[in-house]
């Protein structure tokens, strides 16, 4: 190479240099290549050889860091410099064969909004997806809404659960807005002035600790066997349990490539669980003519909704008794069986009958002490004890849709069927609901499917009327299908794509106000919010950007480790606190399974049999012994109407924006990030865009975010320190009314401890 190219070159990448450095991407890079220095440097501190070896990394920064401005700084210019335009021009995601199942898709979602809005579906008769979405998609209770640090762990990974209640003292706690942050600070920019430090979840209320039994057929409520709780519990009287992580809003999650915040449901249905393939044991049924059934495996693609969906249902925390299945839930709707009647007049030969089949009795222990305490918790997070969804369908046939709550004449999908001023739906059953959506050979069958108490699954054409078997529907049986597909047909539409910061994308100058576009470029500069909200979505774990950066990739600054993309770990709180993407998927029982981590999955040569696909090529190649950054990263969430959603981040620790922000400006609380240095007006300047990020439609609950009238548990009468037993162990409800709104809106709930 000639003298004059090679001044160039220098020239070049000096101007370069200095161009990146002066822009938000090449500082945050800088910031960041530091940032991990000074760690380096911390870490070692202790050993002269590591601080030399540090000091050296200093004074060789500058050169480093024009390899990055140049390498990563382009690749990330490359994935966030394009025009945003209007979450309207985004195609809504969806299965490629959905037609194999769905003959309807108008009536399957309003499948979907009932089931996702009827509180009969719980376990309590009470609860129902819904009862922790309500708000925004999310919730806005405040008492009884902590949970202690139930997912803690030892720094080898062992459960480590904390049960001591921090904020509060103990649980039906009122919520104050002294509370938050959890992370106190003398000042807010500086994370060295810590006063407190608390690793409480404020979260939502789902489900007393119960043991399942059987359904009722015609009753909303299930037969259950109420359990000593020794973590939820004032004076020994069991309140209802607070699920361990915050609740996200479903508005929008149809965007996400995998949904719950460690990414465990998956971007394939399987048809009856979150799992998709990883489940290898995950079938449905289907009739090849109604007198021939066989089992079947189903795969839909960019159905992380339907893959999310079933998991609240069957689990002890959110909506059901420990043990129960999809199946008992659709017999709970369903026909009246005189043998199962009879059978529930036999507490003890239900419990045996229940404890003979594999993973349900293995959930039948009483749990009343603490050495129990870590049986109780393997089922916060996963559906051990439900792997076979027998139950949720047989609950629902016999019950009206919706019928302890009032449905809109004029809601925007269900208001032809409202029975205005009664509760619920006219002329319809659930049977009917599925049969309107769904081809027929899902759910047409003259044949039953038989379950005997090893588990074993037989067609049969009668019913052999013996204690030691179950017979079910093909309808039953099949119903997580429908339950999953329909849910998320209708989340789909639960889409705020109207706000204002979206109509300033379509060239409506003034639909941001001035402040608001300030704080939209120290959004995508200086602030670095643009580096996990990216896109139209506003969130780097979309189906869109997965698709096009892949599933997996390196980080853009040293060393490079590979990660999945969309899940970060931005220092909320220690690692041991909650592992969220480092965690497994459970699958193998005893809390144990595969990594929710689609990189470890790639690196331990898992990827394809587990997700499907190739991985994807990494440069440089994936290495087998290479640290992949996973363990305390949570996906990224879409912040349309974050307003309304505090409180904020996986663990509910703030309950401001403002709160929010002062914890970025300052670098997170554990040490992952780089300073802002915003100034005041800056942080008022991106306070204000955040809420020009609000679709008014949502404030107002106008369609599609109208909804049925709505009961939900709000704490206990009393305090922490008293409740009222109701004569069965229990703690008696209160019950907040949600009323129901039609298609025009109304004038919406209050925000969080507003």
């Amino acid at each position: 190479m000639g003298i004059i190219p090679i001044i160039s070159l220098v020239v070049f990448t000096t101007g370069l240099l200095f161009y990146l450095l002066l822009i938000s991407r090449g500082q945050f890079l800088f910031k960041s290549l530091v940032t991990k220095i000074k760690r380096q440097e911390w870490r070692f501190r202790d050993s002269k050889l590591n601080y030399l070896r540090s000091k050296f990394l200093r004074t060789i920064t500058i050169a480093a860091i024009i390899l990055v401005a140049v390498i990563a700084g382009n690749t990330v210019s490359a994935q966030v410099t394009p025009p945003l335009a209007s979450l309207k021009s985004i195609s809504v995601p969806q299965p490629d064969n959905l037609g194999d199942f769905v003959k309807d898709k108008v009536a399957a979602i309003k499948l979907g909004k009932t089931l996702f809005w009827d509180i009969q579906v719980g376990s309590d008769g009470l609860t129902s997806c819904a009862s922790c979405h309500f708000h925004a998609g999310a919730d806005n209770r405040s008492k009884n809404q902590i949970s202690p640090g139930l997912l803690r762990i030892k720094a080898d990974g062992t459960a480590n659960p904390d049960t001591v209640f921090d904020v509060g003292g103990a649980p039906n706690y009122q919520l104050r807005k002294e509370d938050f942050p959890f992370h106190k600070l003398s000042n807010p920019d500086d994370p060295k002035t810590v006063v407190s430090d608390r690793n409480d979840v404020s979260s939502s209320q789902g489900v007393f600790n119960t043991k399942f039994v059987d359904v009722k057929p015609g009753s909303a409520e299930d037969q259950v066997k109420t359990e000593p709780d020794p973590v939820f519990n004032v004076g020994g009287t069991n309140v209802r349990r607070v699920q361990p992580r915050n609740t996200p809003s479903v508005i929008n999650a149809v965007f996400n490539f995998r949904n719950f915040w460690d990414g465990r449901a998956q971007r394939i249905f399987n048809g009856v669980n979150p799992f998709g393939l990883k489940d290898p044991n995950a079938s449905v049924v289907k009739a090849e003519n109604p007198n021939r059934l066989k089992f079947v495996k189903v795969s839909l693609n960019n159905s992380s909704l339907a893959s999310q969906a079933l998991g609240p249902p069957l689990n002890s925390f959110e909506t059901s008794a420990d043990g129960r299945t999809f199946q008992e839930i659709g017999d709970k709707f369903g026909r009246i069986d005189n043998r199962r009647s009879r059978l529930l007049q036999n507490d003890i030969q239900v419990g045996s009958l229940l404890s003979s089949i594999p993973g349900i009795g293995d959930n039948l222990e009483q749990i009343g002490n603490t050495k129990s305490l870590s049986g109780l918790l393997q089922n916060i997070l996963s559906i051990r004890g439900t792997k076979l969804p027998r139950v949720l369908a047989q609950k629902l046939s016999r019950l009206r849709p919706l019928g302890k709550q009032v449905v809109h004449p004029q809601d925007s999908v269900l208001g032809a069927d409202s029975r205005w001023p009664q509760p619920g739906l006219k002329d319809k059953t659930y049977d009917q609901l599925v049969k309107d959506a769904f081809k027929t050979e899902w759910w047409k069958s003259n044949q039953l499917i038989q379950v005997d108490a090893q588990g074993t699954r037989t067609f049969v054409n009668r019913a052999d009327n013996s204690s030691q078997t179950k017979e079910y529907t093909l309808l039953e049986y099949n119903f997580s299908l429908f339950f999953g597909l329909a849910v998320q047909l209708y989340e789909s539409t639960l889409i705020a794509n109207d706000t204002p910061f979206d109509r300033f994308l379509e060239g409506k100058t003034t639909a941001l106000t001035k402040q608001q576009q300030l704080g939209k470029q120290i959004f995508e500069g200086k602030g670095l919010c643009i580096g996990c909200h990216i896109g139209s979505e506003l969130t780097a774990a979309s189906v869109s950007n997965v698709a096009k950066n892949g599933r997996i990739k390196r980080a853009p600054f040293p060393p490079n480790s590979p990660e999945d993309n969309g899940f970060f770990n931005i220092g909320v709180r220690p690692v041991t606190d909650d592992p969220g993407l480092g965690g497994n998927d459970g699958l193998s029982g005893n809390g144990q399974g595969n990594p929710l981590s689609e990189a470890r999955l790639a690196q331990q040569g898992k990827f394809r049999n587990l997700l499907g696909e190739t991985p994807p090529i990494l440069t440089p190649p994936l290495n087998p012994s290479e640290t992949v950054f996973a363990d305390g990263a949570f996906k990224a969430p879409g912040l349309r109407n974050v307003e309304l959603t505090a409180p904020y981040f996986h663990n509910g620790g703030q309950a401001t924006l403002e709160q929010v922000v002062d914890f970025y400006n300052r670098g997170g609380d554990f040490g992952v990030l780089p300073p802002l240095n915003l100034s005041p007006e800056e942080k008022q300047q991106l306070v204000a865009f955040l809420k020009g990020l609000t679709d008014e439609r949502v404030r107002y609950e106008k369609a599609p975010f109208d909804h049925p009238q709505l009961f939900v548990p709000n704490g206990h009468p009393g305090n922490s320190t008293s409740v009222t037993n109701d004569g069965t162990g229990k703690a008696t409800d209160s019950l907040l009314e949600i009323p129901a709104v039609g298609r025009n809106g109304g004038t919406g709930t209050r925000n969080f401890l507003n």
